[in-house]
């Protein structure tokens, strides 16, 4: 009997992957301007974006199987058939990997590293050294399982006094009105955790830690729900500025750094450093006022 229903759990997840892949695929489509590809004009276009015989002339497959894709079916494209319908869609590297893990394929720049879970007393130290630079270290599903004391203070927040499932940094965006405000008011932020999150998840579906975590962003938040559903965009984590909004220090930017302790899937190291007088100005009062 345990046989059977891990096979058809198998069945319903590849199942609902191949949904998620025709999604992918057609909301990429989509959002792509013919003319900047430099397609000729054929007619009055009904729907925006490319039409599906564009993508699989560009990506030299047929038509119908193409449409057969986008919808779902079973057709296992192969790895040099999805990486010419990738190139086709101008996806990202982040958005490649994603269509080959919705696809059941090993994307080909893949590791197998082992994670690096636990945290040692020299991570602790590492952390500790880098005040008054902001520090915490996060896993794939940005869980936050070490931070110094400087990142604590940039957010607002203790985190021995939170339980240890909610130190996530999505699920503290969704619930804590402390550290939300701490990311001022823009409002593609919680597009860009989702975003995030759908792009680490492809390769997660099905594991009920992963399954838990969406529900629970899901039932925490109605605009995180509807936005998993609706937006289907993916992202990787990057370095970038990002602006902070502190009660006493007003608005600041910071840059933020990630370091990764293996290829992919390992826990990743995050840092913010000042980029001008007013990032420094803010560290140092951070530094300054527990």
């Amino acid at each position: 009997m345990t046989l059977i229903s891990d096979r058809m759990m198998d069945v319903t997840i590849q199942d609902e992957n191949r949904k998620q892949l025709g999604a992918f695929l057609r909301a990429r489509r989509e959002s792509l301007d013919p003319q900047r590809l430099g397609l000729p004009r054929s007619g009055r276009r009904r729907t925006p974006g490319l039409r599906r015989e564009e993508v699989a002339l560009l990506a030299d497959v047929g038509v119908t199987w193409y449409t057969w894709l986008e919808q779902g079916r079973d057709v296992n494209p192969s790895s040099a058939v999805l990486q010419a319908i990738a190139s086709a869609l101008q996806c990202s590297p982040t958005e490649t990997r994603h269509l080959f893990l919705l696809a059941g394929l090993t994307p080909a720049e893949t590791l197998n590293v082992p994670q690096c879970e636990g945290i040692s007393e020299g991570t602790r130290r590492l952390l500790d050294s880098l005040l008054p630079q902001p520090a915490s270290i996060q896993k794939p599903n940005f869980d936050i399982v070490a931070w110094n004391v400087a990142f604590e203070r940039l957010m607002g927040i203790k985190f021995a006094e939170i339980p240890e499932d909610e130190r996530n940094c999505i699920y503290l965006y969704l619930t804590h009105p402390q550290w939300r405000n701490r990311l001022g008011s823009d409002d593609s932020i919680l597009q860009t955790f989702v975003a995030y999150f759908r792009a680490a998840m492809a390769e997660h579906r099905g594991d009920p830690l992963w399954e838990a975590k969406l529900a629970r962003f899901c039932a925490a938040s109605t605009e995180f729900a509807t936005l998993w559903r609706k937006y289907l965009d993916v992202r990787g984590v990057e370095n970038k500025l990002k602006l902070f909004t502190h009660p006493q220090l007003g608005e600041f930017t910071l840059q933020q750094m990630y370091w990764y302790s293996a290829p992919r899937n390992g826990s990743r190291l995050l840092v913010y450093l000042p980029v001008d007088a007013a990032g420094e100005r803010a560290l140092s009062w951070l530094a300054e006022n527990a």
